[in-house]
């Protein structure tokens, strides 16, 4: 398996670099979900976006970029994004899908230059891909559904699944030596700690997290879970973070996105990583 290193202080993007320089090498990952633009978010996050240009190599978007998924509001994550100059990769999480314009909201996007997957994949180049789905429900360990009873539990654990097979289908085609996983839903139970149990069924599920271990996955990012922990890992030892925005700006007020640093495998045992809040 490889050994991957979790070190690093939770710090804003150029404390980040003053204390810990980036090694040649290094791709910088900055990733962030949920911050829901309605129509009456015009300019609120623009500049905070356009930072990411001088402290981040590609954005990682990993959902809920809207309310409530009108084109109105797919349009308005398109201006909060117009001066952003590094590529941007993008899931899009359940609010995106609610109001039904998630078809044209998604060429409007396209249309941006978002590469947004969904069971796609993206290659940044010829060291770090990203594969991506928006996930699903049905829980975690002993609480997971399981396909038993009316059609309508079946059918419920049947589009788990086909998330769960396209995740695993992206990882697979990526041919990049260092894989990053984007997601809506949590693959793992540990970074939906802190919501209700009674919701955690609601928030995602483990079986997005066997696709991971089986391609050695470099990272994980996902959101969705507003309160839940930004750090955990499967068990086969994948980082996995909740880039939620809600719960970063609980870590640190004012943080729009997370950095993460990536570089190739120094050998098929060792790679190295680190990251923090920018």
């Amino acid at each position: 398996m490889t050994e991957r290193s979790t070190a690093g202080a939770i710090s804003n993007g150029h404390e980040r670099r003053m204390s810990q320089p980036r090694k040649p090498g290094t791709v910088r990952i900055a990733a962030v979900g949920d911050f829901h633009c309605g129509v009456d978010d015009v300019g609120l996050y623009r500049e905070l976006f356009t930072r990411v240009n001088e402290e981040a190599d590609v954005l990682v978007l990993t959902g809920d970029l809207t309310r409530w998924g009108a084109l109105a509001e797919y349009k308005v994550v398109v201006g909060e994004l117009a001066d952003v100059t590094v590529p941007i990769v993008a899931v899009l999480g359940n609010h995106d899908y609610e109001t039904g314009d998630v078809e044209e909201g998604s060429r409007t996007l396209r249309g941006r230059g978002v590469h947004l997957l969904c069971g796609d994949t993206f290659e940044l180049n010829p060291v770090v891909g990203f594969a991506g789905v928006k996930g699903f429900m049905g829980g975690f360990g002993r609480g997971m559904l399981t396909p038993f009873g009316e059609p309508e539990t079946k059918a419920f654990v049947k589009a788990t699944l086909n998330e769960v097979h396209a995740l695993e289908l992206a990882l697979r085609r990526l041919s990049t030596p260092v894989r990053v996983a984007i997601l809506h839903y949590a693959p793992i139970a540990a970074t939906v700690h802190g919501e209700p149990e009674a919701i955690h069924t609601y928030l995602g599920t483990d079986r997005l997290a066997e696709p991971l271990d089986r391609y050695d996955a470099a990272v994980a990012f996902h959101g969705h879970a507003h309160s839940g922990t930004l750090r955990g890992h499967t068990l086969g030892g994948v980082p996995v973070f909740n880039v939620s925005l809600p719960l970063l700006r609980k870590e640190r007020p004012g943080a729009m996105y997370y950095i993460y640093d990536v570089s190739a495998p120094a050998s098929a045992e060792t790679s190295k990583a680190a990251m923090s809040i920018g």
